[in-house]
């Protein structure tokens, strides 16, 4: 199917208008500025299927490299390359550069329509040459259904917020033990102390002028650490046009001048952090920018959960949860299959170890009402 065609299609589904990055306006800018398309190691193959009297339609691209996925399997790669053989191209099934938890097809899924679905993508494996196939960050609902497919497993961790009906920021704080709550206020308090204020931009707030500020922040961030940032300017400029009620942009000022700032997603239930940037260095700035910032605009809102994005054990000590996350991988060599499936299944005991860690370390005086995040 023609990508433009797919794309059409794909706009009016159920899962277009509940996701941010599921939307045909995100996918589609990303193509269209050339951060997925040819030579960007984001070939698209979106994936359609006839099933059950509907049609199933699937994001999936060929990766030649595993830059932006954020389930790391290097060693994988390395593997291959030991035995003299091609990891790359492989199949993915994802949204690009964006580890959010999210639905994967077009429309909910049921356990037969998911064995026609698995069983497709790999026949397509196999007739293209592909090394394997490999779906990130499905939502629960998806990740209950291809459980059943035999394909191999992943977890991993991610943190997040959740929104227990709190009445403000010094709500959410009274469930913190008395040191914990001293610190994050200590915190907060340090970003006025150095001649910083905040602001907040929601959709056509945001100016292009605001926007431009913040993507010198964001491309800055990344040529620190000697690489170029994953998205162009006008990824950024086309979203802005193109689904401006999704994005929300927290950003610092020192007097007149922004000094950093922190872009977000959010849908009906859901803020989603995603990219941050800054020129110089302020103390405490990325947590009241990136994390703190987010949990005020949830409580306001009524927002239930907030992502903030992958890794990081700091966000735990300012509440936020640990909670597992599941990858699916299918390899078409069988003893790397194998092989593949016995490192996922020792890796998911540790995974499981780690988070039940992190849960012990936890600010909150104790779990609400027996509940365990």
């Amino acid at each position: 199917m023609p990508t433009a065609e797919w794309h059409s299609r794909w706009a009016g589904s159920t899962a277009a208008r509940n996701n941010p990055f599921l939307r045909s306006t995100f996918l589609s800018t990303l193509e269209q500025t050339g951060i997925c398309g040819d030579g960007a190691g984001w070939q698209p193959e979106h994936l359609q299927l006839s099933s059950e009297g509907q049609e199933l339609w699937m994001p999936m691209y060929a990766k030649t490299h595993s830059w932006g996925e954020y389930v790391f399997d290097w060693s994988w790669a390395n593997a291959y390359e030991q035995h003299g053989l091609p990891y790359y191209p492989k199949l993915v099934a994802a949204i690009p550069y964006t580890p959010s938890l999210g639905a994967r097809t077009n429309h909910p899924l049921s356990r037969s329509q998911t064995g026609e679905l698995a069983a497709a993508i790999e026949d397509r494996v196999m007739t293209q040459a592909y090394s394997g196939a490999h779906l990130l960050f499905p939502d629960a609902d998806t990740a209950r259904h291809w459980r059943t497919t035999g394909w191999a497993e992943r977890s991993d961790v991610q943190f997040h917020w959740k929104n227990r009906n709190y009445r403000d920021f010094d709500d959410f704080l009274d469930r913190f033990s008395s040191r914990k709550r001293k610190n994050t206020r200590k915190e907060r308090r340090s970003i006025s102390e150095q001649g910083l204020t905040m602001s907040c931009y929601e959709g056509a707030d945001i100016t292009p002028d605001i926007l431009h500020r913040f993507y010198v922040f964001y491309h800055a961030t990344y040529l620190k650490r000697g690489r170029q940032g994953y998205l162009n300017r006008a990824f950024f400029e086309q979203l802005l046009t193109r689904q401006p009620e999704t994005m929300v942009l927290f950003m610092a000022f020192e007097g007149d001048d922004a000094v950093a700032g922190a872009l977000c997603f959010r849908d009906n239930t859901t803020l989603y952090g995603r990219y941050w940037g800054c020129l110089a260095e302020y103390t405490n700035l990325h947590f009241e920018t990136c994390y703190y910032q987010g949990i005020d605009y949830c409580i306001r809102h009524g927002l239930e959960r907030f992502d903030p994005g992958t890794q990081g054990e700091h966000k735990v000590a300012r509440g936020f949860e640990p909670i597992l996350t599941h990858s699916y991988h299918w390899l078409a060599h069988p003893d790397f299959r194998q092989a593949v499936q016995r490192f996922c299944d020792e890796e998911a005991t540790m995974v499981a170890h780690y988070r039940e860690q992190m849960i012990e370390a936890l600010p909150f005086k104790a779990t609400l009402d027996g509940e365990t995040p």
